[in-house]
């Protein structure tokens, strides 16, 4: 009994103890610390303006740094207490590395998708409410997460696009968005007074109150863009809002209709020949064309 007391109260013992003690409190604050500045580490690595968005997309990005800290850290404690301890912690890396193995190749896409939302995240790619082209799909974006994104196109379609398929992000309303227009006039109409009416048309639309705050700049005029088979097409570009290039395009295009109707200016179609064939004597049969003059 007294040799089992006096090993008990060695110095080694208590040493042991000191040392289990010691990094129990080195745990403990390093878990502080990993809570305290995983959202100052990701704002600092973001580096953007701090609005709603960039709240939750940090918060969000802060909680997966911290919990990865504080797995590593707990794991890390946990093997040299056990060292401590006196237990080998051989067998117990080497079952933990089999079955993480397991799991890896169990979980390769949904490892790939959480890694892959991560990085489009903390890039700041796309945000909710924006129109993108992602993984072969359009429309507005309604939930990114780190697994999927959500996108609900103009038909009201919802589509789930594993994070791990997205290799290239088209994003149409960042930060401002565009609209190209190509308009295409006869040939026979004079080029410059259409360029002239067109900056007309822009400048109305920036004094409109109901559009003026969409456009952020005046509509370039790029010129005379190329030659087509019945029309001349002069092309342009508008830059609005994001989100707002589609509505302020819509309402240009009805000013320009109207304005070109209005002096004459003619905008070209395809034209269509009708051949009715010929007969084996060389003679086409007659075409009827019937008029009707009713009134109603």
């Amino acid at each position: 009994m007294q040799k089992l007391l006096d090993e008990l109260f060695s110095v080694s013992f208590l040493k042991g103890i000191l040392h289990i003690i010691v990094i129990l409190i080195l745990t403990w604050l390093a878990l502080r610390l990993a809570k305290r500045f995983s959202a100052g580490l990701i704002r600092l690595i973001i580096r953007k303006k701090e609005d709603e968005e960039f709240q939750k997309r940090t918060t969000t990005l802060g909680n997966i740094v911290r919990y990865a800290l504080i797995s590593i850290i707990v794991a890390i404690s946990g093997i040299t207490v056990l060292r401590e301890v006196g237990i080998d912690i051989g067998p117990i890396l080497a079952t933990a590395g089999i079955g993480g193995l397991a799991i890896g190749f169990g979980a390769q896409s949904l490892v790939k998708d959480v890694i892959s939302g991560f990085f489009i995240l903390m890039e700041d790619q796309i945000r909710v409410g924006d129109v993108v082209e992602i993984g072969g799909k359009s429309g507005s974006v309604e939930k990114i997460s780190l697994k999927t994104t959500v996108l609900r196109d103009m038909s009201g379609n919802v589509h789930y696009v594993p994070n791990g398929q997205i290799s290239v992000v088209t994003n149409m309303t960042k930060e401002y968005s565009r609209y190209v227009f190509e308009i295409g006039v006869a040939y026979k109409e004079d080029v410059d007074e259409v360029m002239e009416i067109i900056k007309k048309i822009d400048e109305e639309m920036r004094h409109d109150p109901e559009f003026k705050d969409d456009i952020l700049e005046p509509i370039e005029v790029l010129g005379v863009d190329q030659f087509a088979d019945s029309a001349v097409i002069i092309k342009a570009r508008t830059t609005t809002l994001p989100i707002k290039q589609w509505r302020v395009a819509r309402e240009f295009n009805r000013r320009i209709k109207k304005r070109f109707d209005e002096l004459k200016i003619e905008i070209p179609f395809p034209h269509v020949t009708v051949y009715m064939g010929e007969g084996k004597d060389g003679q086409a049969p007659p075409l009827r064309i019937v008029k009707d003059n009713c009134q109603k």
